[in-house]
């Protein structure tokens, strides 16, 4: 069955644990976050503290679940943080979030398509193509869509697949430095704190956070999932814990073949070489070629899974008449949401056209500037979530422990609001430019949010009964 006997819904029991999980570390993009935005931090951060840096930002994100996964029984259907923000800080405040959310997706998805551009663009050259970058970028749309129009589980599995080639590459190298002994010796540097908490530490942070984004597939994929209830939040510790044990792990072991005195200059002098001069050393030269393939592919399926996430939320949105109705049209044999899937294809190959028109630079503008904006939507609408768990819990009969539906999500909005601090204050560091419009991005993203808020209300003076169903549209 595509669909349930219900109407136009979303397959039900069609993913478990381990597609939920494959989705968003896919989403964090193993390759592409270590090989590609850990250098910057090692250059310009707290230097070997980076492994340190993912450890604090994986314990921040364990504090967040534990009162995002309380609240999980109590939200159905696709709707992801939108559902939670609705149900905890009311329908206006969601539409709110639901927006600033979408311009975050978008707006990573948009920089990753021009970044896989990039490396696409190098790899062609070799073989004597030279092709504009936005060929590139369209090509790969086209391929996302056909997978995302089809059974959410293949998306999965080849998320899966990808995620595993991705993971075994880095290990392989990781056990390779480990075995080498390192250039001052197997240490602990990287996790000492007097490597962690120093100078750059925020700058460090603000390249460690973008690994997280992608975080909220544990709970969108919930009309999907089996007995969600119980696979949500096993799958969002699951998801937290791999990511952050293996992005800490790999940094260490970086930081070894280098040594700790010396990983910030290395990574300084060869920002884009630092781990292929360490595989070519330790396995040689083949083992570049293979990571360059692969970082190919890690960028497909980051690609791939944001673009199943924001096909839900635009189905979960034409689903309650915000957008368009047809956006929350399943497909008949697949039951995917084509329509949104189409729909945003359109809107990424406009933006896509417009910054190639402009003759932005595919990745000191497009990739720069978009996961930017991204990181600092994300923790906007997780600060929103952290404050949704709080009152939705003051508000009903529970038995959950004060720990979870109040210490953590305490716990997690400090955190959270700390990390926006540090992402704004080093805006122009991330994104690589002083341009007023980057620099305005924390305070854009918040504009967002009021303009959801704005519309939120104007439809509840407008259409009453229609907004009295924003969030619960699939109870």
């Amino acid at each position: 069955m595509a669909q349930d006997s219900g109407g136009n819904r979303l397959q039900k029991n069609s993913i478990g644990l381990a597609h939920i999980v494959f989705f968003v570390v896919a989403a964090a993009a193993p390759m592409t976050a270590v090989v590609g935005a850990t250098p910057p931090a090692f250059a310009f951060g707290n230097g070997a503290g980076v492994a340190g840096a993912f450890v604090l930002a994986g314990l921040l994100y364990l504090v967040f679940s534990a009162g995002f996964t309380a609240m999980t029984p109590y939200v159905s259907g696709a709707g992801g943080f939108y559902s939670y923000i609705s149900r905890g800080l009311g329908s206006a405040t969601g539409v709110g979030g639901a927006l600033m959310a979408l311009v975050a997706y978008f707006a990573i998805q948009i920089g990753i398509y021009a970044l896989f551009a990039v490396f696409a663009s190098g790899v062609a050259s070799g073989f004597g193509i030279d092709l504009p970058w936005w060929v590139w970028s369209l090509a790969v749309l086209a391929v996302v869509v056909f997978f995302g129009r089809r059974n959410i589980a293949i998306s999965g599995r080849i998320l899966g697949a990808c995620m595993i080639a991705e993971l075994l590459i880095l290990l392989v190298l990781d056990i390779a430095i480990v075995m080498s002994g390192g250039a001052e010796g197997l240490t602990t540097a990287g996790f000492r704190p007097s490597d962690v908490f120093q100078p750059g530490l925020g700058v460090t942070m603000v390249f460690v956070l973008g690994a997280y984004v992608g975080f909220e597939a544990t709970a969108i994929f919930g009309e999907e999932a089996h007995t969600p209830e119980k696979t949500i939040p096993r799958a969002t510790y699951v998801a937290v814990i791999l990511i952050t044990a293996f992005y800490a792990f790999s940094t260490w072991a970086i930081t070894q073949y280098y040594g700790g005195s010396h990983v910030a200059a290395a990574a300084g002098a060869d920002l884009e070489g630092l781990y292929f001069a360490a595989s070519a050393g330790l396995l040689g030269a083949w083992s570049t070629h293979l990571m360059t393939a692969l970082l190919l592919t890690s960028l497909f399926a980051c690609l791939l899974s944001f673009h199943n996430t924001l096909n839900r939320y635009f189905y979960t949105m034409g689903f309650e008449g915000l957008l368009w109705k047809a956006l929350s049209n399943v497909h008949h044999v697949h039951g995917s949401p084509h329509i949104a899937g189409l729909f945003q294809a359109v809107l990424v190959a406009i933006v896509i056209g417009a910054f190639a028109i402009s003759g932005a630079d595919p990745y000191l503008i497009v990739f720069s500037w978009m996961s930017t904006l991204a990181v600092l939507g994300i923790l906007s609408v997780q600060i929103l979530v952290s404050g949704a768990v709080i009152v939705f819990f003051r508000r009903i009969e529970h038995d959950r422990h004060h720990l979870t539906i109040l210490v953590a999500p305490l716990l997690g909005l400090a955190g959270l609001m700390a990390a926006f601090a540090l992402v704004s204050s080093n805006v122009s560091m991330m994104s690589g430019s002083e341009n007023p419009i980057v620099l305005s991005f924390p305070i854009l993203v918040w504009l967002v949010g009021l303009i959801g808020y704005g519309l939120a209300l104007w439809m509840r003076s407008s259409d009453p009964v229609r907004y009295a169903g924003l969030g619960r549209a699939f109870d």
